[in-house]
């Protein structure tokens, strides 16, 4: 890894790492701390490239991200940890538990997709033409928002079939309105082997906007699978 990975942190016990999602930073979870880290040591990370995290100069990609993660929980001396991942955070933590299962204990997938095809067309329609505007400008702006927007456009490509090797539990937490179809979200939960899958009134952003149902929904699965 060639740079190192912001975050703040709250709590003791068994690591819950709490992964943003697309163009956005760790203070997304703003309303999550203090809950979770009654039963969690939760660490909040920046993106590379997010936040308070630096770009650096490898590939701004999911996989690339994933393995940021990696590079984080062995400077942090983690052998395991649980993943709680909203959106690209959650296509980082899926990412990351097919590659190092054996580091995973529990994920927490809210908002995740497998390919691009898995979001709403009314939101990756936009999302496209976006992206094709901006890699036309000149400019650094430009081509940070044109990185997110490709993220977005190119990636995950994740297929159903090898999600039934992570045994773990797991929680797929999706809202009601979710800019993620929800027939997709439904067949993550039905790939994994050992999923929960809980519907909670709302829109993408639940954990920020509803974030009593959803810290509930997440404390009870952590509760019934405790570290």
């Amino acid at each position: 890894m060639d740079i190192s990975l912001h975050y703040t942190e709250q709590g003791q016990g068994a690591p819950l790492l709490l992964l943003h999602g697309n163009g956005e930073d760790s203070s997304y979870f703003a309303h999550q701390m203090e809950p979770l880290s009654q039963v969690r040591h939760v660490y909040a990370i920046d993106t590379r490239g997010h936040g308070q995290s630096p770009r650096g100069s490898a590939p701004f990609t999911i996989s690339q991200f994933a393995e940021d993660l990696l590079g984080f929980m062995d400077q942090q001396g983690m052998e395991r940890a649980d993943l709680l991942g909203f959106s690209d955070g959650g296509n980082i933590a899926l990412t990351f538990a097919l590659r190092h299962r054996e580091r995973v204990g529990r994920l927490i997938l809210n908002g995740a997709n497998l390919s691009p095809k898995g979001v709403k067309p009314s939101v990756q329609i936009p999302i496209e033409i976006g992206y094709r505007m901006a890699s036309l400008f000149p400019g650094e702006k430009a081509r940070h928002n044109a990185a997110l927007l490709g993220l977005m456009v190119k990636e995950p490509h994740i297929d159903p079939k090898e999600l039934q090797t992570l045994t773990m539990p797991v929680l797929v937490i999706v809202g009601s309105r979710d800019m993620i179809r929800p027939g997709h979200s439904r067949r993550i939960a039905v790939s994994l082997p050992n999923a929960r899958f809980v519907e909670l009134p709302g829109g993408h952003f639940i954990a920020n906007r509803e974030p009593e149902a959803f810290n509930r929904a997440v404390l009870s699965f952590l509760q019934e699978n405790p570290a």
